[in-house]
């Protein structure tokens, strides 16, 4: 099987590296992320113009087809100059979703502007009790009229505070952790009712705890069917795993090298410190850590789209563990060659290490998904 990038998928690796290259330079996003919003609007427009906002989608949703492994080529990239724009939240997990589970008034209405650049979204549904259990969800949607109301609240809802639109996954049946009785609404994120507290990640990203007080929204408000939102969820979230594990890849290609240039260049006892067999072995071990995470990944983004839902529930699982011990080696190698330096905010080394451990605790962590794989494993 050959696995190499066509020419197409090199160009867009291409375009997409230039830009990291010229657009966020460390001291660049130090500033974007300390900008009112965390992210640029200029930067966003250009991601619609390359058609990079487009990237996963079909030719019939208006988007280019290039799949899963488009969204690796790009995430990866990303990774590599730690952007900060919304991608995730918007592209792989919004868009997903209503590419996915939209009627085609709802395709036109929200997937196309968001495709041209003019709409942004964040999916709620995290809660205080949640942990990673995707079903366990206490906010509640009851009818009202020919609509809904919804009641609760949802923490840490990335890129809140820019979307147009919140997509809530909210209760509407069963009982708490119960798979049934899940419903996804498209929210307007100005709607009366909704009262949101943002704030700054570790990793500088931005998210937002929000509050719905008897927000009413109308029957066409649903995507999907109602009480069959568990499934369009926890798809998407194994796609954007497969996402969060091509960006990781790109961080640990970063500070793998960063932390090469430094040992080259710190001279102890009059001699560069590379020059230790120690450290050599230890570079040699974050190298094969980082291309075995990119194995995992590789292997993910091609299987996540495959028609059996265990066969992508393995893949994102499997990709995510791997992402979480190579991630945790590679930061913590590099932290620990750099000496002191390596935990400060001067030196980009620790905002690689926050972003590849922020990314091990997204959507459940090394441990979690090793237990889910198992499961899933036996259940096959």
């Amino acid at each position: 099987m050959d696995l190499s990038l066509s020419d197409v998928q090199k160009q867009l690796q291409e375009g997409v590296e230039r830009f990291v290259r010229d657009k966020y330079a460390f001291d660049s996003r130090k500033k974007i992320a300390a900008s009112e919003r965390g992210w640029l609007p200029e930067n966003w427009a250009q991601f619609a113009e390359l058609g990079w906002l487009a990237i996963p989608f079909s030719e019939e949703d208006g988007g280019i087809g290039f799949g899963a492994i488009g969204t690796m080529i790009v995430m990866e990239q990303f990774g590599k100059g730690l952007v900060l724009e919304p991608f995730l939240p918007t592209v792989v997990l919004g868009g997903g979703m209503i590419a996915a589970a939209g009627t085609p008034a709802q395709k036109e209405s929200l997937l196309a502007p968001m495709i041209e650049g003019r709409k942004q979204f964040a999916l709620a549904w995290l809660e205080r009790q949640s942990r990673y259990n995707l079903a366990d969800v206490s906010l509640k949607a009851t009818k009202e009229g020919n609509g809904w109301s919804l009641s609760g609240q949802k923490g840490v809802v990335y890129n809140a505070a820019s979307a147009d639109t919140i997509i809530v996954l909210a209760r509407t049946a069963g009982s708490a952790r119960e798979e049934k009785g899940l419903t996804l609404f498209l929210v307007d994120a100005k709607a009366k009712g909704i009262t949101r507290r943002d704030y700054p990640t570790q990793d500088a990203q931005r998210a937002s705890e929000i509050t719905f007080d008897k927000v009413s929204v109308g029957a066409d408000a649903v995507l999907g069917t109602v009480d069959g939102g568990f499934p369009v969820v926890e798809d998407a979230v194994d796609r954007a795993i497969v996402a969060l594990c091509a960006e990781a890849t790109g961080c640990m290609d970063a500070i793998n090298a960063a932390t090469l240039e430094y040992i080259k260049t710190r001279k102890q006892f009059g001699v560069a410190i590379g020059k230790f067999q120690v450290l050599q072995h230890r570079m040699v071990d974050c190298f094969t850590n980082a291309q075995e995470a990119r194995s995992m990944t590789l292997m993910a983004s091609l299987k996540i789209e495959d028609k059996d839902p265990i066969v992508r529930h393995k893949a994102a699982s499997g990709a995510k563990v791997q992402i979480g011990k190579s991630g945790k080696f590679c930061g913590q190698s590099a932290v620990q060659m750099h000496g002191g330096m390596g935990v400060t905010d001067e030196l980009s080394v620790s905002h690689y290490f926050k972003r590849l451990t922020m990314i091990d605790l997204m959507f459940g962590n090394q441990q979690h998904h090793l237990t889910r794989y198992s499961n899933l494993a036996m259940a096959a």
